[in-house]
């Protein structure tokens, strides 16, 4: 069957399987079963929550599949790697999915690998971006890139767009999504000829970062990158302007959140990250885009799309998509079209699985003026 390339293609075959013929009798075999595990509690939860929302939203576009309704199987993992094990492990020996979406966060992600690995179970994740996530595994997907490509555009953007020469970093020494994009970003940097003029840690929970910014100041750097979660982000925002800090902060998707200004208040001003290749106010927007933006403003009204809740409706457009070209709802099927995606036209851009089971796609720069989220432009690593 002619794979799709379109959002409008996909549409149809979810509901009509065009190209491949229906199972027989399908409405007596029951539901497609797909499993959801993100963190709706715990530190997580806001992204779990928005990347739930972009899950939900497509499944109400497309709530059909070979003929047959598609049932969503939610669980928590409440933002813990136990926690992300053991709702893996539910989906697959309790709940019978065909396929699981998720994780945000990549060390649940890694916990919630291995179980999938070994209940011979397709997995999509969302917002898992360390390569050890996919590293080695047969059946664990993700729809977004990976922490080499993006801690390689944050580099290349702050030393060739912006023309800084030296950086600190500022990292979570406890969280492996930090500890990997600040190795990611020092190496590119470097290999760029930029300078690292100071390496500091913190712990996850951490509240005072004086010292750390203290130090940071002295060594008067150009940019600090920081690969925090929002709301620690946000502290370290407030505390380096509190103390009269002068040099640009930068940080990563994870920072991608609509509570940074809230939290942040005035301090975000000039604050950069990066984020994947959607904003609803982004120019030059896909049709795939604009249609998402369209259908995301109609069911929440006064409420901006998040590109984590982009994330979640690609997870499950891609994994219909793969159901679809299976002509199958058998994990085994599913895991096979899943490698075999390529030029699926999406709201984040044209997604292929590379042979390491990622996507890659550009990496968009955000900055905060006057309070407001801008789309800057999408960079290319170096």
């Amino acid at each position: 069957m002619k794979f799709a390339k379109s959002l409008v293609a996909v549409l149809a075959m979810a509901g009509f399987c065009l190209g491949a013929a229906p199972f027989a009798g399908a409405a007596d075999q029951g539901p497609v079963k797909i499993g959801v595990y993100l963190p709706l509690t715990g530190q997580n939860a806001f992204g779990g929550q928005l990347e739930l929302d972009g899950v939900r939203l497509a499944h109400k576009e497309m709530p059909k599949v070979l003929g047959r309704d598609v049932e969503l199987v939610v669980v928590d993992n409440k933002s813990d790697k136990v926690e992300a094990g053991n709702a893996v492990k539910r989906l697959i020996e309790r709940d019978n999915v065909s396929a699981i979406i998720g994780t945000y966060g990549s060390s649940l992600a890694l916990a919630g690998g291995e179980v999938a690995e070994k209940g011979k179970t397709p997995a999509v994740g969302t917002s898992c971006t360390n390569p050890l996530v996919t590293m080695g595994k047969k059946y664990y997907f993700r729809v977004c890139y990976i922490d080499p490509w993006q801690g390689a555009a944050a580099a290349t953007y702050v030393y060739n767009n912006l023309g800084f020469k030296k950086a600190g970093i500022l990292m979570d020494m406890t969280n492996d999504y930090a500890v990997g994009l600040a190795s990611f970003f020092k190496r590119s940097f470097k290999k760029l000829g930029g300078e690292i003029v100071a390496d500091l840690k913190y712990s996850s929970g951490d509240q005072d970062f004086t010292a750390q910014l203290t130090e940071l100041i002295k060594q008067k750097p150009d940019v600090v990158f920081m690969p925090a979660y929002f709301a620690e982000g946000a502290i370290i925002m407030k505390q380096a302007r509190e103390l009269g800090a002068t040099f640009r902060l930068m940080g990563a998707d994870a920072m991608d959140n609509p509570d940074t200004v809230k939290l942040g208040g005035k301090a975000v001003e000039g604050f950069l990250h990066t984020t994947f290749p959607y904003d609803a106010k982004m120019p030059n927007m896909s049709a795939e885009a604009k249609k998402f933006t369209e259908v995301w403003y109609a069911a929440n009204p006064g409420k901006d799309p998040n590109v984590n809740a982009a994330l979640g409706y690609n997870a499950y457009y891609l994994i219909l998509d793969a159901i679809t070209r299976a002509n199958s709802d058998k994990p085994q099927a599913i895991t096979e079209a899943l490698a075999k995606t390529k030029n699926l036209s999406t709201p984040l851009g044209s997604l292929s699985i590379n042979a390491t089971h990622d996507a890659e796609m550009p990496v968009g720069i955000i900055e905060y003026r006057n309070g407001q989220r801008v789309y800057l432009t999408e960079v290319t690593p170096k």
